[in-house]
């Protein structure tokens, strides 16, 4: 389990294949500290574990399917990446409880600033915005953010970025069009699918409407 708040900005150091494997060896710098094999690091917000560790690098292996469905299949030696460490319990969880598993991707489409602010809006499939509430969280390439704005007419939402997080992680590169990782609030997720579920069943639905007094 992570918690959203980026640990490291760091870049791959290499990468090579090990039949249908893909290995990132990363810089991780001081995240190395105490780092054991097995271990659990959100690369980008996806879940990897530690395969080798030195004084200063981690590697990891990446399956297809999470190449397939992460943006982990388009980076290239020396792209950015946003690490963060599994938490241990008492650890303070300065954003949201995220699983390092990816919900789908989504792309930017357009970039606006505003004073010291960047307002990014990104456009995802219309079954996953769903999901996605003003005001809500959502993880961005591993960051947890909250979203500043949907439009689900043209199936969008925005975020707006400090300058502390343009700084610190990937979402202060982006530009339009490229792919980020959304995981979306697990909690909000269940909400969702539960309420469509009694909304699907004409006896649950008769009897939430008899609970609401909306019957």
């Amino acid at each position: 389990m992570f918690t959203g708040i980026v640990q490291h900005l760091s870049s791959i150091s290499s990468i090579s294949t090990d039949g249908e494997l893909r290995r990132f060896q990363i810089q991780l710098d001081d995240l190395t500290k105490d780092l054991q094999l097995g271990a659990s690091v959100a690369v980008n917000g996806t879940c990897l574990t530690v395969t080798s560790v030195t004084e200063a690098h981690a590697t990891f292996d990446a399956i297809p399917e999470t190449l397939r469905t992460t943006n982990l299949g388009k980076l290239t030696e020396g792209s950015m990446v946003n690490l963060e460490r599994s938490f241990q319990f008492g650890d303070e969880v300065g954003g949201h409880i995220l699983s390092g598993h990816i919900t789908t991707t989504a792309s930017v489409a357009d970039i606006y600033l505003n004073g010291h602010d960047r307002v990014i809006t990104f456009a995802i499939a219309p079954e996953w915005l769903k999901f996605i509430f003003h005001k809500g969280y959502i993880g961005l390439d591993g960051a947890s953010i909250t979203v500043s704005a949907v439009d689900r007419d043209r199936n969008q939402f925005a975020v707006s970025l400090i300058p502390e997080t343009i700084e610190r992680t990937t979402l202060g590169h982006l530009v339009k069009g490229d792919g980020v990782n959304i995981e979306v609030d697990s909690q909000t997720q269940t909400i969702v699918e539960t309420v469509e579920r009694i909304l699907a069943e004409p006896e649950m639905r008769q009897q939430l409407l008899q609970k609401t007094g909306a019957a």
